[in-house]
């Protein structure tokens, strides 16, 4: 009997190591790594990852707050995943020109905070496209039209009747008797 009891006493010595080495690694699956970055006009982008690096593969909840210039704010401004990728958000534009201190953060269970300064910068049109001059040559001097098929036809009919006269005299040339 005391050879059973040793063996259940290491099997739970080993699940009790088991679970306390995963311990730190469940505390840092429960936590998020933000990264916050400006759009690139008046937006916002955010990468969410879990802490440990591994790519986010579920959709979290992420708001948004934003202090700028002459203590203007914005939010708290919910965020939306993007079709980007898993952990991709954007705020879309909800800044105005200006330097901003924008924070997100995510409540429980994946928490995270991360704060960063965003220059917004006023959104650009693409340039308008110069205008193109279609013209049609009136002189006669270029190529196109259907004149040039007439001419061919033309000529190609005078060449089937000059072949056509040539093979008829000499059919009516050579004495039959």
């Amino acid at each position: 009997m005391t050879g059973i009891r040793k063996v259940v006493a290491a099997v739970f010595a080993g699940l009790a190591l088991a679970l306390l080495s995963a311990a730190p690694a469940a505390a840092q699956a429960d936590k998020l790594k933000l990264t916050v970055a400006g759009d690139g006009a008046e937006g916002v982008t955010i990468q969410a990852t879990y802490a440990d690096g591994r790519r986010l593969d579920q959709v979290v909840r992420l708001v948004l707050t934003a202090t700028g210039p002459d203590g203007q704010r914005v939010g708290p401004v919910q965020l939306e995943p993007q079709p980007e990728g898993h952990g991709f958000y954007s705020s879309g534009p909800v800044l105005s020109t200006g330097t901003w201190k924008v924070t997100v953060n995510s409540p429980a269970p994946l928490q995270g905070k991360a704060t960063a300064t965003v220059q917004a910068k006023a959104a650009q049109s693409p340039p308008a496209p110069r205008p193109v001059a279609v013209t049609r040559p009136t002189d006669g001097g270029g190529v196109g039209g259907w004149w040039p098929f007439a001419a061919g036809g033309l000529v190609l009919v005078a060449a089937a009747m000059g072949v056509a006269m040539l093979f008829g005299r000499r059919r009516t040339a050579t004495p039959n008797d």
